[in-house]
């Protein structure tokens, strides 16, 4: 039996939604969606959607090069802003609403935050180089929801999990913990988190916490707090490098439960709404 990672096609089912069939976002991937390139929206609103949750910023991925996105809708009379070229994100303003859009990618090169990639045409590739298995789903203009990473069964349990290997994912970016943790407490079943992330984001902090030391010596508790200050210096590192998650302050650690992670505390701090 093959796995959802593994296997040729994509999982589907239908979605029947307004949303997707009207106003400026049916404009825009009308635009986009043709001579020979495909668009689909991608991530939070799919999971929302499915997960009857509020509808937030809509994001739509796109088989077209960032030039051609750019081409085609400022040819329509929209706005194109270069927001993140570099990465294939440009932000699509039709009628005042914004749409970020960004062209397929893989990860070429990661340092544990951002990523050099490369633009392509496979929705998996695009589909697995992501974060969570609900935050890869595509939903194309017919309403079809393709699956390639077991995003639908993990939305129909309400579980946060990784998409591969869990550790992999974190050390493309080390930000994934607060992530991890946020999202269990957003959309997650209430109780622990995934086995295999929570295990992989305090893996990560053991394995960078005692390096250089002798572990056999340390009492478990004394590598539990070093691999928590390893955690959390990660992670406010990260939201020091970048300028748009600090003006955020619910993302701030210092505000949040993370001052002291401690393994028993886990069940507080996965609920806490940051």
């Amino acid at each position: 039996m093959t796995t959802p990672m593994e296997s040729a096609a994509p999982t589907t089912t239908r979605l029947d939604v307004d949303w997707l069939r009207t106003g400026e976002l049916a404009r825009i991937l009308a635009l986009l969606d043709s001579g020979g390139e495909e668009a689909r929206v991608v991530g939070g609103a799919v999971r929302n959607t499915l997960l009857h949750e509020p509808l937030g910023d809509i994001d739509i991925a796109t088989t077209a090069l960032p030039e051609e996105v750019v081409r085609r809708v400022e040819t329509a009379g929209c706005k194109a802003v270069p927001t993140g070229i570099e990465h294939g994100t440009i932000t699509v303003v039709a009628d005042g609403h914004p749409f970020e859009v960004t062209t397929l990618r893989e990860d070429v090169e990661t340092d544990g935050r951002r990523a050099k990639v490369s633009f392509g045409r496979d929705w998996r590739r695009d589909a697995e180089r992501r974060d969570f298995t609900m935050n890869a789903l595509f939903l194309g203009r017919d309403g079809t929801v393709h699956d390639h990473v077991g995003g639908l069964a993990d939305i129909a349990q309400r579980r946060v999990r990784f998409i591969g290997d869990a550790a992999t994912r974190i050390a493309e970016d080390y930000l994934r913990i607060l992530r991890f943790f946020r999202f269990h407490a957003a959309y997650g079943h209430g109780g622990l988190p995934d086995a295999a992330g929570l295990h992989a984001c305090i893996g990560q902090a053991v394995q960078h916490a005692i390096h250089g030391r002798d572990a056999d010596a340390m009492e478990p508790d004394t590598v539990m707090d070093l691999a928590c200050a390893e955690m959390i210096g990660r992670l406010r590192q990260c939201l020091e490098d970048d300028a748009p998650l600090r003006a955020q302050p619910h993302t701030m650690l210092d505000a949040s439960p993370f001052g002291r992670i401690r393994l028993s505390y886990f069940a507080d701090v996965v609920s806490h709404p940051l």
